[in-house]
Parts: C-alpha cells; sequence; structure tokens
C-alpha cells in the first residue's frame, strides 16, 4: 500500500476508506456493484496525482465504511490544502457525505450528529449515524493554476474516550481536563 501510496490512517478503529479523484466521475456511479473497479479505471486514488490541470475541475469519490465492531459513522469530509502565490498555506474542510436529515447552516456548517454516549456506563449506541457514505464532489473554488492537494477525512458518532472508561472501571470521577468523548476519525 505504501509503494502504490494509497495508505490510510486511523485513531483506532479499522474504518475503511476509497478516495479517488478524475475528470468524469458522475454521481451515478455510486450506485454501481462495480463502482471501486470503475473509479480507479477513471482516476487516481489517493495518493496520486492527477495529471492534465486545465482540462476542467477534478472530481472526487469518497467511499467510507464503518469498522464493524465500531460505532457508526457521523460524516465524510475533503480537505483542500494550498500554498498561494505569497507563501502562506491554506487549507478548507468541506462535509460531503453525512448521517441522517441534518442539512449544513446558513454559514456552511453541519451541526453535530448528536451523542448517544451514558457517561456513567462508558457505553454508547449505534443509534445514529450510518454503517456507510459516499460521494462524488467537486471542488467549486478549484482554481487550475494553484497546485492543491486533497485528502479525505472519515469521523465517528461520539464515543466514550479511554479516560471515561478508566474512571467509570475504577469509580472515579471523570477527569475534568480532558472531554469525556471522542470522535475517532480516519484520514
Amino acid at each position: 500500500a505504501i509503494y502504490d501510496r494509497e495508505v490510510y490512517a486511523t485513531s483506532g478503529p479499522r474504518i475503511a476508506v476509497r478516495f479517488f479523484a478524475g475528470w468524469d466521475y458522475q454521481p451515478e456511479l455510486l450506485e454501481r456493484a462495480d463502482v471501486v473497479r470503475k473509479a480507479y479505471e477513471g482516476g487516481v486514488p489517493m495518493g496520486g496525482e492527477l495529471s492534465g490541470a486545465g482540462r476542467k475541475t477534478p472530481k472526487f469519490v469518497v467511499l467510507a465504511g464503518k469498522d464493524a465492531l465500531g460505532a457508526n459513522l457521523d460524516r465524510v469530509q475533503i480537505v483542500k490544502g494550498w500554498v498561494d502565490a505569497d507563501g502562506a498555506t491554506h487549507d478548507k474542510v468541506v462535509d460531503v457525505a453525512w448521517s441522517g436529515e441534518r442539512q449544513p447552516g446558513a454559514d456552511g456548517r453541519l451541526p453535530p450528529v448528536g451523542n448517544t454516549v451514558d457517561l456513567a456506563t462508558a457505553t454508547y449506541r449505534n443509534t445514529i449515524g450510518s454503517g456507510e457514505l459516499a460521494a462524488v464532489w467537486e471542488d467549486p473554488e478549484f482554481d487550475p493554476q494553484q497546485r492543491a492537494l486533497y485528502y479525505a477525512r472519515v469521523l465517528e458518532i461520539p464515543t466514550p474516550r479511554w479516560t471515561t472508561f478508566d474512571a467509570v472501571r475504577a469509580g472515579l470521577p471523570l477527569p475534568d481536563n480532558v472531554p469525556p468523548t471522542v470522535q475517532e476519525r480516519a484520514w
């Protein structure tokens, strides 16, 4: 995977992620049984370099699946990074797929997924979120003269942080210097 430049990281759970860039992906691709094969045929996986800048705006396909033993998925984000003409670095995070009926607000931000964590027992319920999320996304601010990088990030629903598990097992109060929950992720 390292040789093929197709490597992902997670904060712990085994979230499955696929991310591709190409010129001609269409939303209907997500309905195909052979979506992964077609995505490879039509572009490059995350870690690759998409050539032919200036032809048109690239499109991105992202597919995410929850860890079979873990929490449901909250959302998929695409992170764009670039360096401007003055050498300053920039990044932008865009929510491209999410669970539930939420919609981005006027500020473009997606509301939180919710939280099913019971802090007294350090447990959660998988009654929110989704097992799989997918999207085809096109960068509305794409500039063919500006080199940019894109990567996918997938967030789970909130789960108890390890310090919460430890406090409950030991019968101690929750630490007040760290949040009691965490949203594990893959990128």
